[in-house]
């Protein structure tokens, strides 16, 4: 697998997302919590060496998990969690952006996952839960600094930012990775995949596949079976080639689902097969 770097740790790209652990919407139990582990296990024996997850799915349901499958944990696996909301009690996604309530969520990060010291810790921000929007953010970051400074963050990311935020988020911490909504059809981060790739720092695109609305196209269809793979391996091959600060984190509760999107790493897309699904966004 080829590799990028998280601040001075080295993840390959192809990683684990953890969301799809919990229960339907993201709450609750597993329907099976034995597969659920298993997922987790197989990941990491599979090379990845990358999990993402927060101490809101669930609530605690997905760090519980990662700790009891995987703890004591290899030295080389990066676990990237995030803070910035808090779940109620009908499953609703709440902000949570106050000092106090970013060091509370640290804490309890920390306790499920069973660390002393969280690797990454993105900040989700919540300005508009359906996606980016313009705001200061300089006590979010500030708050997390500090945390940092006590040994309690080795390194800050942000989440559901706009280019601007990244540009001042800079300004106060060394920012590692950006966590943002995108895909083949989902593209409004093109510049700013571009500009942090000439800057070291990595993107992490959530719902690579869709998410809660899987990608689909004619196009995409087309090029998949021409190169015998799933509609999703390519999809997911296309992101890796799209740019090599590109950090991939899908997720699954299947181990044979697990299976096909960690075979999506050694697919390899012909460039004109690449320009096709480039076309997709203009035509989704």
């Amino acid at each position: 697998m080829s590799t990028f770097q998280l601040g001075d740790l080295t993840v390959n790209r192809m990683g684990y997302g953890a969301m799809q652990l919990a229960g339907p919407h993201v709450f609750g139990p597993p329907k099976n919590r034995e597969e659920a582990l298993a997922v987790l296990r197989e990941a990491v024996e599979s090379g990845v060496n990358h999990i993402d997850t927060s101490d809101f799915y669930g609530p605690h349901i997905t760090n519980q998990l990662i700790r009891e499958a995987l703890h004591p944990y290899r030295d080389d696996l990066t676990i990237v969690t995030k803070v910035g909301a808090l779940r109620g009690a009908d499953a609703a996604w709440l902000p949570a952006q106050s000092p106090q309530a970013l060091e509370a969520a640290v804490h309890d990060n920390l306790r499920n996952l069973g660390l002393d010291v969280l690797d990454v810790v993105n900040m989700r921000l919540m300005l508009d839960v359906m996606g980016p929007a313009e705001g200061d953010i300089e006590p979010h970051i500030t708050a997390l600094a500090g945390l940092q400074q006590r040994g309690l963050i080795r390194h800050i990311g942000l989440s559901n930012a706009t280019a601007r935020q990244v540009r001042q988020a800079r300004g106060i911490a060394s920012i590692v990775c950006v966590q943002n909504q995108y895909n083949l059809v989902h593209r409004g981060d093109d510049a700013l995949i571009d500009e942090l790739a000439a800057q070291g720092i990595a993107y992490t695109p959530f719902f690579p596949l869709g998410g809660f609305s899987p990608l689909q196209s004619g196009i995409l269809a087309e090029v998949a079976a021409e190169l015998d793979a799933t509609p999703m391996q390519t999809a997911l091959a296309w992101l890796l080639q799209r740019a090599p600060n590109i950090l991939l984190i899908p997720g699954t509760s299947s181990q044979a689902h697990l299976r096909q999107n960690l075979a999506a790493g050694k697919l390899v897309l012909p460039a004109q097969a690449v320009r096709r699904l480039n076309s997709v966004v203009t035509s989704a």
